[in-house]
């Protein structure tokens, strides 16, 4: 092994272990806040030409290693803290439905809204876009989901992305997200699923941070979802697309883009 070959091990291992460490010393809020600081100066070390963001269409050389457990390779984007679940989000709406060309303004409900959408959003002329959540710092509501404060069948698109996973009663929650959904309205629920479970496992005895880290892949998850995800949705009365958008481009754009290969994006309807 070459000196170079070592040192970029080293300086790899090295950043995974920097990143894991404070993703699991401090909050969101906490974390959410000072990323603001650091990413431009990160994005400005990693320009290169390997991987594209098609969020904001800037290319690196490489992407930030992520994850509080076990970390993935390439799965940050260095400018919009975008991950692949966001990357994903953002190509099947531009490319697959009217959301940033619609004539009619459409109302808008992002809940926990993600850092690498707000600003495109807000500056969309055709949304009336809203922002809801019980503890960002970023979001214009403070609502719990569970018990949201708005009317029924107020917005034509609701997201709620890798929020479920840490509600005890995602039953409430997406009664909740179904009850103010307009009907034909479009929902979008990602969550963290393992496609090769057949049913979700919880557990509500598991309360120790470390072992619900260990079995459900991170310290505030509640449950690991399965492929009875999608059929729970449909039990609360939404109707559900099960959309495998990597299936829809080429392979090159699957790693350029560094998506996820398989996930599933639950579109839903009412």
């Amino acid at each position: 092994m070459s000196f170079l070959q070592l040192e970029k091990i080293t300086n790899n291992w090295l950043l995974k272990t920097i990143f894991k460490f404070f993703l699991n010393l401090f909050p969101r809020p906490l974390l959410i806040k000072v990323s603001y600081l650091v990413r431009p100066i990160i994005a400005f070390s990693l320009k290169g030409n390997t991987f594209t963001d098609p969020i904001d269409g800037k290319s690196f050389r490489k992407f930030l290693p992520y994850g509080y457990g076990k970390q993935r390779e390439n799965a940050l984007s260095p400018s919009t803290l975008s991950l692949e679940r966001h990357r994903l989000l953002w190509l099947y709406l531009k490319e697959c439905t009217d959301f940033f060309t619609s004539a009619s303004k459409k109302k808008v409900l992002h809940m926990a809204p993600e850092q690498c959408f707000l600003p495109i959003f807000k500056k969309q002329p055709n949304l009336e876009y809203t922002t809801a959540d019980l503890y960002s710092p970023i979001a214009d509501v403070k609502a719990d989901i569970c018990n949201l404060p708005f009317d029924d069948n107020s917005f034509d698109v609701v997201f709620c992305n890798h929020v479920l996973e840490h509600i005890t009663d995602d039953t409430k929650a997406m009664q909740e997200l179904h009850r103010v959904l307009k009907p034909n309205g479009m929902g979008i629920f990602q969550i963290p699923q393992d496609l090769s479970r057949a049913t979700t496992f919880e557990d509500d005895s598991i309360t120790d941070q470390k072992e619900r880290a260990k079995i459900f892949g991170q310290y505030d998850h509640v449950r690991v979802y399965g492929r009875d995800y999608f059929d729970k949705l449909r039990s609360i009365g939404f109707k559900v697309d099960e959309v495998d958008y990597t299936t829809k481009i080429t392979s090159e754009m699957v790693e350029r883009f560094c998506l996820s290969k398989g996930e599933i994006l639950p579109v839903c309807f009412k």
